[in-house]
């Protein structure tokens, strides 16, 4: 049985994750900033009379992770597996986005990470044991406008996962990257939903993809068994994509060169649903959806 921390489970992948390693027999310590705003995981622990204890903790602010790990470390001791899975998403192009948008996804979604991982790694060195799972995306290989922010935390994410495997890697720590595809979520029904009218194609693009894949929804307790098993197992395997269309997506990416990666987005509308029809025969045009 092991103590496990989950950062962002007031809903679907974060939510799904606690449950999973509740029901398994774990000790589990699931954050959220405000869990009087978003009891649904307590009420569910409570009817399951799982081991998951709900703690405020917000991964933006210094002083909220600090305090909110030595709670945790006091309710039920060390943390032996951190799942860092807190995470937002802004949709926008690079001109249109605020600048503090873009802040904001790299504060949670990166940053975040950092300040979890800072907290309870020394503790972990010590015992020389412990898993560290960061939940990344496809995104973090696969850039797509309009995506930016986005995908630019989760490319930050993959790099800073990559170093922290091999510095920990000779104190017995593992470091395990999952990398979900297009998963129903709050985040992805947000997605796809169309903006405001931009002179930029993208985003109603995307919308209309991320709708059409979510009319054959992916549960987020997919992403919570493949987090289990990987904490439970003892695979040194890095990098974990999950979901029915996370390989293909980026296996997509790797078959084109950069610049036909680029001609691919800056087409016009009617060839790039065309080309989404041709390699993934999803027929993403939002008259397809009515």
């Amino acid at each position: 049985m092991a103590t496990v921390l989950i950062t962002g489970t007031s809903t679907g992948i974060g939510m799904a994750t606690a449950l999973a390693f509740g029901r398994a027999g774990h000790r589990v310590v699931a954050t959220m900033r405000n869990p009087t705003a978003a009891p649904g995981l307590a009420e569910a622990a409570a009817r399951e009379k799982l081991s998951v204890t709900v703690l405020p903790m917000d991964v933006d602010a210094d002083a909220s992770v600090r305090d909110g790990i030595a709670r945790a470390e006091r309710a039920v001791g060390a943390i032996d597996v951190l799942v860092n899975n807190a995470g937002i998403e802004r949709m926008g192009s690079v001109e249109e986005l605020p600048l503090s948008e873009f802040r904001a996804v790299m504060e949670t979604n990166y940053f975040g990470v950092i300040r979890c991982t800072q907290a309870v790694l020394p503790a972990m060195r010590e015992r020389r044991s412990g898993c560290i799972i960061n939940v990344a995306s496809v995104a973090g290989h696969v850039a797509s406008a309009p995506m930016a922010a986005y995908a630019a935390s989760k490319f930050a994410l993959e790099a800073l996962s990559e170093c922290l495997a091999q510095e920990v890697a000779s104190f017995n720590i593992r470091v395990a990257i999952v990398e979900p595809g297009i998963i129903d979520t709050q985040m992805s029904r947000h997605i796809g939903v169309a903006s405001a009218p931009s002179p930029y194609a993208q985003q109603r693009r995307m919308a209309a993809l991320f709708a059409t894949a979510l009319q054959a929804p992916v549960p987020p307790s997919v992403v919570a068994e493949k987090i289990l098993e990987i904490a439970v197992g003892d695979t040194p395997q890095l990098r974990h994509p999950v979901g029915p269309d996370a390989e293909p997506f980026l296996g997509w990416r790797r078959s084109m060169s950069d610049e036909t990666w680029v001609a691919l987005g800056a087409l016009d509308d009617a060839a790039w649903y065309d080309r989404i029809e041709a390699d993934f025969g999803m027929n993403a045009r939002p008259h397809a959806q009515q």
